[in-house]
Order: structure tokens, then C-alpha cells, then sequence
């Protein structure tokens, strides 16, 4: 049997699934946020391959999965120090991205909780910036 095409659609339905996160945009493309911190995007650094979604992830799950499975998941330059994982959809199984992105979920909502936020009412820019790598 084959296996089912995954799309951004499939991302966005499992996505939205999870508690509290919601369709947004980050750099004017389709992206899912949890209290407004970003989950995962469309990539679209010059870098990625066409088809690549980005998933915010702890940087040790990043390198396991990149060294799982290096045709699914892979890292471009442009993203190395930040903790963000591409993926090839055309690649990757329903059950494997429904596993990330609650491992992203788990991973941004704790940062959420690890740091504080900025002052209420802050006027949101529609960007979304990432932490580097120390």
C-alpha cells in the first residue's frame, strides 16, 4: 500500500491538533505558532530544498534525527545555530511528523516557560526570531 503524500495541509491539520497552536505566517509564509512562539514553517531560505517545512526542535533531537535518518532530515548553513530541524515532506511518514511536531510543541512550550516574556501589549511584527546557538 503507499504510503500517504505528506503536504503542508497534512502539517497544518496535525499541526492544529496540538493544544493551543494556531496558523500564523513567519517571513510571510505559512507557519504554525503556539502562543505566538513559532512550532514549525514553511522553509524558505534560499538554502532549503522546495517541499522542506522547519521545525523548531532541541538541538540534541536534531542530531539524532539527522543521524537516523539523513534523507528525511537534514540542516542547512543558514540554520545550524538555530534550534530547527528541516524536513523533506516527501520523505517523511505521517506517524514520524505527528511524533515531531509534539516534540515540538513540548520543546517550545517549555522554553515558553523557561523565559520570560515581553511586556503586555507589545506590538507584534509578524517576525518571529529564533534563538542561536550559544
Amino acid at each position: 500500500m503507499p504510503r500517504a503524500k505528506v503536504t503542508f495541509d497534512v502539517v497544518r491539520e496535525i499541526g492544529l491538533e496540538l493544544p493551543d497552536v494556531e496558523e500564523s505566517t513567519a517571513y510571510g509564509a505559512f507557519a504554525l505558532k503556539v502562543g505566538g512562539n513559532l512550532l514549525a514553517c514553511t522553509a524558505i531560505n534560499k538554502s532549503a530544498e522546495p517541499g522542506s517545512l522547519g521545525v523548531r526542535i532541541d538541538f540534541d533531537q536534531r542530531d539524532a534525527l539527522l543521524a537516523e535518518a539523513p534523507a528525511t532530515y537534514y540542516v542547512t548553513d543558514h540554520y545550524v545555530n538555530y534550534p530547527m530541524v528541516l524536513v523533506r515532506l516527501s520523505q517523511i511518514r505521517i506517524d514520524q511528523l505527528r511524533d515531531l511536531l509534539t516534540a515540538s510543541w513540548k520543546f517550545v512550550t517549555s522554553q515558553k516557560k523557561r523565559t520570560k516574556s515581553g511586556p503586555a501589549g507589545q506590538a507584534k511584527t509578524g517576525r518571529t526570531r529564533l534563538k542561536k546557538r550559544g
